[in-house]
């Protein structure tokens, strides 16, 4: 074992040996391998709750993400697989336990609070890096003798603070309107001023190259999955994104276009633009996206 995958508590101290165990080592090989079976019976069934912080100090932005484990299942698989098929320049699980630290566990009981921080830097073999740096708050209770985890507000900024940005940085103007056919954006945002982080256009492929996906449901699913991913690199999230560019093979697909699109975003939802044109063979959506960094 490296010095950075140390249980930082010694075997005496029972609990908080076991939570680290569980929460640090256990949970970055799982992610690694993208095995959520190995730990499926750490978390609490009934009654679990994720709160996404959305690295925003001002929990008025802070979103119920996961109101139930399946959808935190779902979303911990989606972004275990999407790191497994990335081409890392170091060891991905040296990298993971370097750049993450748990020290602080509050414990009454049978409760507990957990503090996870993450910061940090993992190299991509292109030479780019992946930064991470956010904490979380882990509700964690004792079952029949057992730690697991019951929830937790994840994605908090770290460090706490006044960040350098306003919070609210994109907002729908007081009186901003449009027809009533139109679909899921905003007419008029006021965006203040920050780093920006644009996207090239994204579509539904995979990292092999291949094109996933012979309806517009699916590609449309896949090809904002992959705009969520990209985002995450330059620090930010859909919420942040500010304008939207779509273009389509086929404008009467637009519609179930638009069933798929509304449901990853909240308001104020983007500025939208949406273009018929030709796109590479085999494609059906193509999406380009600016977001403004908070932090």
């Amino acid at each position: 074992m490296t010095h950075a995958r140390r249980n930082p508590f010694p075997d005496t101290d029972k609990d908080r040996h076991y939570i680290w165990n569980m929460l640090v080592d256990r949970d970055i090989l799982a992610f690694c391998e993208a095995d959520w079976s190995s730990v499926d019976s750490d978390f609490v069934k009934e009654g679990f709750m994720g709160i996404d912080a959305g690295k925003r100090s001002n929990p008025d932005s802070w979103r119920l993400s996961f109101p139930n484990l399946k959808t935190y299942q779902d979303e911990w698989s989606r972004q275990a697989q999407a790191f497994q098929a990335e081409e890392w320049g170091e060891d991905p699980i040296e990298a993971l336990f370097r750049t993450t630290t748990l020290r602080d566990i509050d414990i009454q009981g049978d409760s507990a609070l957990v503090h996870k921080k993450f910061d940090g830097q993992i190299s991509r073999k292109n030479g780019t890096s992946d930064r991470l740096n956010w904490q979380t708050l882990y509700r964690c209770q004792k079952i029949n003798g057992q730690w697991k985890i019951a929830g937790f507000t994840g994605y908090l900024p770290y460090p706490l603070g006044h960040p350098t940005v306003p919070e609210q940085v994109i907002e729908e103007p007081k009186g901003a309107g449009q027809h009533v056919t139109a679909g899921p954006y905003s007419p008029v945002l006021h965006v203040r001023p920050g780093e920006l982080v644009v996207i090239s256009g994204q579509a539904s492929i995979a990292m092999d190259g291949t094109i996933v996906g012979d309806t517009i449901e699916e590609q449309a699913r896949v090809t904002l999955e992959n705009c969520r991913n990209q985002l995450s690199t330059g620090g930010c999230t859909l919420d942040d994104v500010f304008k939207v560019n779509v273009y389509l093979t086929d404008l009467d697909m637009w519609p179930r276009f638009n069933e798929v699109y509304k449901t990853f975003f909240n308001a104020p939802l983007p500025a939208r633009t949406a273009v018929g044109t030709a796109l590479l063979e085999g494609l059906q959506v193509e999406i380009e996206m600016w977001a403004v960094r908070r932090s």
